[in-house]
């Protein structure tokens, strides 16, 4: 029988924990191995910039969930299930469901992409409103005119003793209205 990837779901914020937990399991019951060969937590770098430094953390794709490459069979359903952390499997409640091939590659690869180059934590698009927070500007609104998310740098309109004056602002210094 060929290994398929399948979704289970944990608790919030144990995903690490689980996955940990799991990898116990199979070191500790090396039969389990030839059923269960892979246990992914599907991340992406993102990249924000506070006080002009630019930072860069990982955000999960899918909060409160893993992957897992394995065969079903009761063995490894058993070993799933006694895992500290795990809620149980995706799908009918009497048969969990596995991923078709092509969702698997996709998710693979936004992993691989956001692992070379980071995306921006809070996505801001031209033309959208937005209130400053920080800095001279502190609680004028205006629209946003340019983006350069690369460098943390918008171009926001912003209206000034009645006419439209264009400021250059740090995305940290804005927020979405």
């Amino acid at each position: 029988m060929a290994k398929k990837w399948y979704v289970i779901h944990t608790q919030t914020g144990r995903e690490n924990s689980a996955k940990k937990s799991l990898e116990k399991i199979l070191e500790r019951e090396p039969e389990g191995k030839e059923f269960i060969s892979r246990v992914l937590i599907p991340t992406e770098k993102v990249a924000e910039v506070r006080s002009g430094e630019k930072k860069i953390s990982e955000r999960k794709f899918f909060p409160g969930y893993l992957l897992v490459e394995m065969e079903l069979n009761d063995k490894s359903w058993y070993i799933i299930k006694k895992t500290a952390g795990v809620v149980g499997f995706v799908g009918s409640k009497t048969k969990p469901v596995a991923l078709r091939e092509d969702e698997v590659a996709e998710i693979l690869e936004q992993t691989k992409e956001s692992k070379a180059k980071p995306v921006p934590k809070i996505l801001f698009r031209t033309g959208e409103v937005v209130r400053v927070k920080e800095g001279p500007f502190k609680n004028f609104s205006g629209t946003i005119e340019e983006t350069n998310l690369e460098k943390g740098k918008i171009k926001v309109m912003i209206s000034i003793f009645g006419r439209a004056t264009p400021v250059d602002l740090e995305t940290w210094q804005v927020e979405k209205m």
